[in-house]
């Protein structure tokens, strides 16, 4: 089975992000390559990358990574370069693909929604 291709970030404490390329590769990556405990990530309302916190055997991640998992997911899509950006976020199990929906398009439960600037791990601003 392919995976998908992806941007790979490693955030403090061994968090591990993954961003899709492409919509081929956004919907392998959130309905095949993800677990039902990782948690997914979208800029809202706009085109961009799916993006993936892998789950990590110390447990649940807190805001900071939430929000550094988010920043990234703002980063790899349209709204850039647009100061804050909501970006919503779910657990994986919840992401699902609508019956004839073309690639990239997903639906999603129990989403919540961050505020944060784009950017990548280790960068200013």
């Amino acid at each position: 089975m392919p995976r998908a291709k992806t941007h790979t970030y490693t955030l403090p404490d061994g968090w591990t992000v993954l961003a899709g390329k492409t919509d081929a590769d956004n919907d392998l990556l959130s309905l095949k390559d993800a677990a039902a405990n990782d948690w997914w990530f979208h800029v809202k309302g706009q085109p961009g990358s799916h993006v993936l916190l892998q789950a990590h055997e110390s447990g649940e991640p807190d805001r900071e990574i939430l929000k550094a998992a988010a920043a990234i997911a703002a980063y790899h899509s349209k709204a850039r370069n647009g100061g804050v950006v909501p970006v919503v976020y779910t657990q994986a199990k919840y992401v699902s693909k609508p019956k004839g929906a073309p690639p990239g398009t997903v639906s999603l439960k129990k989403e919540k929604i961050l505020k944060v600037r784009p950017r990548l791990p280790d960068s200013s601003g």
